[in-house]
């Protein structure tokens, strides 16, 4: 079966599963092919919150036989990945467009809640900063500043929205570390 032939239930069923959308996430990042015992390490690795090198052989093996026996073959049989079981090779077919919405994004490794956070703190600095009257901040200026803290969030939230979708690549490289 293709990926042209996929219903949207069978893709809900075949990506209701973290580490099938984990190996779909990891083949992307790998330009659409890698070896399985660079995806089992991967996956492992994000499935303990770990560093691939931090992953035990224990981890490894239940990402191993789980993928090998259940997840692969599921992958190859909607017509989403080529798999080779005996040389260990994945590749990802090409009309990845196809299945894009149903990805959950575990790959992208942006640290936006880092941003979030920050534009939270300072704006409540400068709006605790301003109901205190210090400086030449005043109370008249607080709706200024939650004004401004209502557009930075506006602004993390579409550069986060557009770093996700491959089809806007120019405003990609300003939200990238």
């Amino acid at each position: 079966m293709t990926d042209a032939g996929l219903t949207q239930a069978e893709l809900f069923d075949v990506f209701s599963n973290a580490r099938r959308r984990r190996t779909v996430e990891y083949l992307k990042r790998q330009n659409g092919s890698c070896d399985l015992s660079s995806l089992v390490e991967h996956v492992a690795a994000w499935e303990n919150d770990a560093d691939p090198e931090e992953v035990t052989r224990a981890q490894r093996r239940r990402v191993y036989i789980s993928l090998y026996q259940t997840h692969l073959p599921m992958l190859e049989d909607h017509g989403i990945i080529d798999w080779d079981p005996d040389g260990h090779e994945i590749e990802l077919l090409p009309s990845e467009e196809t299945f894009e919405p149903y990805l959950d994004g575990v790959g992208d490794d942006r640290p936006w809640h880092y941003a979030y956070a920050t534009a939270t703190v300072a704006a409540a600095v400068a709006l605790g900063l301003s109901w205190l009257s210090v400086g030449s901040l005043s109370v008249a200026l607080a709706p200024w500043v939650a004004l401004a803290l209502c557009c930075v969030v506006l602004f993390l939230a579409l550069a986060q929205r557009v770093s996700r979708r491959s089809s806007l690549p120019v405003l990609v490289p300003l939200v990238r570390r």
